[in-house]
């Protein structure tokens, strides 16, 4: 499998994301992989715009140690290393065997919707 892809969705029902990811797996072919926030205070809160330069900076570059990445970001290692951590426990990038880090999706989709109230 070459091509992942990541869809990050904002659904305050966990339990329906939950399903709806269930019913991608279960198809025959390789449907991408799902990641989901309650809301949108929540995906913000996490998702900084220095935490997506991150992402971008590692998106089809193989694996980059954490010095490189700060220096390809133009930030201090210690910050870039702190966002590091973050964005491994959510799962948008991995660490590699040798203590680099990549970003394993080639695309990440974000599937937002506001609706007026009920």
């Amino acid at each position: 499998m070459n091509h992942r892809m990541l869809t990050i969705t904002l659904q305050p029902d966990w339990k329906a994301a939950l399903r709806q990811a269930g019913r991608r797996a279960t198809k025959s072919s390789y449907q991408g992989e799902v990641l989901n926030f309650e809301s949108p205070g929540a995906f913000f809160g996490r998702m900084t715009e220095r935490r997506w330069a991150i992402v971008r900076a590692l998106q089809g570059q193989g694996v980059v140690g954490v010095r490189e990445l700060a220096r390809r970001v133009q930030r201090d290692v210690k910050r870039v290393h702190e966002d590091v951590v973050e964005l491994l426990a959510l799962g948008l990038i991995e660490r590699a065997d040798d203590g680099g880090v990549l970003c394993p999706f080639e695309s990440v989709h974000i599937d937002m919707e506001l609706r007026v109230a009920a």
